[in-house]
């Protein structure tokens, strides 16, 4: 059981948020294979506080879509406290706050993972959130800034201070973005540190690799991103290599083309099927990964405008 505030779950297993990927479409998905937690993609607390069109299909959700969390970056108070008064509009389950995001555009205006080099700012702003809502709070940060300044430990206990109830941290610093190898040390000098639930995060691509983060850092749970693109069976992996130290069949062409179509259907569904179908096009990608001879289907599913040409490219794939 893991507990975050007031919100329980029966395990550990958390799809993390991704922008441009963590639709609706995509949440209900990894659900069905055994995630039991996901987020929204992240969100600007300057659009959310303006009511932005986008954001709100953003926060768009379903019964089935539960527990929902959502993830707010930014760095302006005024902005973070009209964003927390939209929310209240919205059923929702969880909030978490990015101090994580390593892209430029974010960090240059003094948010996400650029929130790592001002503890006291965060804990002000984790403070705000924590008083203005009646929902569990959790940060996303990463080890440090750069190796120079792996001070994951250090802005951790700012953040208890601040209140929240739970933190997710990625084992690599901001100037590392994803490359390299995960440093599992920083999550476990954390994980000692605080009170507080630790989700670690940070290649999580198999069950061992999940079991591998939960050992070595003592995390309470996982936080599985790109491990999930093309692949939602992941989770339905992780659950059974934790329960029995067994590791589960990949799904065959067969069960990967029924998935593909049911989440392109989805997609359509959701977006409408201009967008639908752009939007699945690198999902194609991420699902044939490791299939032979796909780059000729590939180029072909990156010309595909509609929906039942996406179909006839997915069939080829037999």
């Amino acid at each position: 059981m893991l507990k975050i505030g007031s919100l329980k779950l029966s395990g550990g297993l958390i799809l993390a948020p991704m922008a441009g990927i963590s639709d609706l479409s995509f949440r209900e998905l990894c659900r069905r294979f055994g995630a039991q937690l996901a987020f929204t993609e992240m969100i600007n607390v300057r659009s959310l506080s303006f009511k932005s069109k986008k954001t709100h299909f953003m926060l768009g959700s379903s019964k089935k879509d539960k527990p929902l969390g959502v993830q707010l970056f930014g760095s302006e108070e005024q902005y973070l406290l009209r964003a927390l008064e939209v929310l209240k509009k919205y059923d929702i389950d969880i909030l978490d706050f990015n101090a994580a995001c390593p892209v430029r555009k974010v960090v240059g205006r003094g948010e996400g993972a650029a929130l790592m080099k001002d503890p006291k700012k965060l804990n002000k702003l984790l403070k705000i959130i924590v008083k203005n809502t009646n929902k569990p709070v959790t940060v996303k940060i990463r080890s440090g800034w750069d190796k120079q300044s792996v001070n994951a430990r250090e802005v951790a206990l700012a953040a208890e201070d601040a209140g929240v109830n739970g933190l997710f941290i990625h084992g690599r610093t901001r100037m590392q973005f994803y490359a390299d190898s995960v440093d599992y040390r920083p999550i476990a000098e954390v994980k000692k540190a605080v009170k507080i639930p630790v989700i670690g995060s940070g290649d999580i691509f198999s069950g061992e690799l999940a079991k591998k983060m939960l050992d070595e850092t003592g995390a309470d749970a996982v936080a599985v991103a790109r491990g999930a693109l093309g692949n939602p069976w992941i989770f339905k992996e992780i659950k059974e290599y934790l329960k029995s130290g067994k590791v589960i069949e990949k799904p065959d062409t067969k069960e990967i083309i029924k998935v593909m179509l049911e989440h392109l259907d989805a997609l359509v569904s959701l977006h409408g099927e201009r967008i639908g179908v752009v939007i699945f096009r690198m999902f194609f990608a991420w699902y044939t990964k490791g299939f032979h001879n796909v780059r000729p289907l590939r180029e072909k599913a990156c010309r595909v405008k509609i929906k039942d040409d996406m179909c006839a490219v997915i069939k080829e794939l037999i």
